[in-house]
C-alpha cells in the first residue's frame, strides 16, 4: 500500500477511536448520554485528531521508508536519494516501485549470468577432463600398446575438435550479437539446398533408424537469403531431429511451402517431443532438454541459439511447436524470389 493511503487510513481509524473514547468518557462521567449536547466539540476534536494523526503518521512512515531505502542503497542507483529529496509520498512510492523492478531485473540477469558461466564451465570441463584422462593413461605406460595408443589419440582428437566447435560457436553468437557478421544474400533454390542437407545427414539418420523425407509444393522454389547460413540452420534442425529420434523407424520431414511473398520451411519429426514448461528456453545458449544424454553425444548446446540468431539476422523468426512424446516442428519464413 502506498504511504499516503496508509497514512489516511491510520488517521481515520485513530480519529474514530478518539471519538469513541470521548463519547464513552462523557457518558460514564455524567451517567447520562450527553453526546448530543457536545456534538460540535466532538466533531471539531475528531477533525483535529484526524489532521494531526494524518500528518504525524505520514511523517513517521516517510521517515521509516527512507531509512529502509538507505539499507538498500547498495542495490539502488547512486542518484536515487539526490532525486528524491523534494518529492511527495506518491512520487517516492512510484520511484521506489520502479527501483524495485530494476533490482529484480538486475537479480534475474545476475542469475542468468551465473547459470551461463556455469554451463560454459561444464561444457569445457567435459572434453578437457577426457583429454586429461587419456593423456595420463598414455603416460602411465599405455603408449607402449599401439592399439590403445591409437584409440586414445583418436579420442583425444575428438575431444579437441569438440572444444574447437564450442569456441567457434560461441564466437559466432557473440559476433551476431555485436552485428559483426554480415549476410551474403543471394538468389538460390531452397528445395535444392534441402535435398543437399538430407543427403549429407542421411547416413547419420540411418544409424539412428530414422527416415528423412522431403516434401514441397513446387519442384523449384527460389528465395533471397544467405545460402550458407540457411544451410547451417537446416543442418542444425535436422541433426536435432535425428538425435531425438527415440522410436523405431522415426520419421523426419523437411518441407517447403509457398505462401504469397514468403516461403515457409518446416522441419518436423515424430520423436520424443519437448515438455511445455521447457519449450520457451530451448533457444538459450547451452540449454538442453536432456542434458546428460546430449553431453555424452558431444553437442555444443549452441545449435538452436545459432539458428535463432541467423533467422533474426534475416529479419525473420523461428517458431517451434511440440507435443511431449509425440513430436516437434520447427518453422521459419524466407523471402520468395521470382
Amino acid at each position: 500500500m502506498k504511504i499516503n493511503r496508509l497514512s489516511l487510513l491510520s488517521a481515520f481509524l485513530l480519529s474514530l477511536a478518539f471519538s469513541a473514547v470521548l463519547v464513552l468518557f462523557d457518558y460514564f462521567k455524567e451517567r447520562t448520554p450527553s453526546f448530543p449536547d457536545n456534538i460540535l466539540l466532538l466533531v471539531v476534536s475528531t477533525l483535529l485528531i484526524f489532521l494531526i494523526s494524518y500528518f504525524g503518521i505520514s511523517y513517521l512512515l516517510f521517515f521509516y521508508a527512507r531509512r529502509q531505502i538507505k539499507k538498500m542503497a547498495g542495490e539502488l542507483p547512486k542518484d536515487f536519494f539526490e532525486d528524491s529529496q523534494n518529492v511527495g509520498f506518491k512520487e517516492l512510492s512510484e520511484k521506489l516501485n520502479r527501483s524495485a523492478t530494476e533490482i529484480d531485473m538486475i537479480k534475474e540477469m545476475e542469475a542468468y549470468r551465473k547459470e551461463y558461466i556455469g554451463n560454459i564451465s561444464h561444457e569445457l570441463k567435459t572434453p578437457l577432463f577426457s583429454i586429461q584422462g587419456y593423456i595420463e593413461t598414455l603416460r602411465d605406460g599405455a603408449v607402449e600398446n599401439l592399439a590403445i595408443r591409437d584409440k586414445y589419440l583418436e579420442r583425444i582428437g575428438i575431444s579437441v575438435e569438440r572444444l574447437i566447435n564450442i569456441v567457434n560457436d560461441l564466437d559466432m553468437i557473440n559476433r551476431f550479437e555485436a552485428g559483426e557478421i554480415k549476410l551474403s544474400v543471394s538468389r538460390f533454390d531452397i528445395n535444392e539446398l534441402m535435398r543437399e542437407v538430407i543427403d549429407l545427414l542421411d547416413l547419420e539418420a540411418q544409424e539412428r533408424d530414422a527416415n528423412l523425407h522431403f516434401e514441397s509444393t513446387n519442384s523449384q522454389i527460389f528465395v533471397y537469403a544467405d545460402k550458407q547460413r540457411i544451410s547451417q540452420v537446416l543442418i542444425n534442425l535436422v541433426s536435432n531431429a535425428i538425435h531425438y529420434a527415440n522410436r523405431i523407424n522415426a520419421q523426419i520431414t523437411v518441407r517447403s511451402t509457398i505462401l504469397k511473398s514468403k516461403v515457409m520451411v518446416e522441419v518436423s519429426d515424430n520423436g520424443m517431443g519437448i515438455k511445455p514448461e521447457v519449450l520457451p528456453r530451448i533457444f538459450e545458449r547451452f540449454y538442453r532438454v536432456e542434458s546428460s544424454r546430449n553431453r555424452r553425444e558431444g553437442g555444443s548446446g549452441l545449435g538452436l541459439a545459432i539458428v535463432k540468431h541467423i533467422m533474426e539476422a534475416h529479419n525473420e523468426n523461428i517458431t517451434v511447436e511440440s507435443e511431449y512424446l509425440e513430436g516437434t516442428k520447427f518453422s521459419f519464413f524466407l523471402e520468395k524470389a521470382p
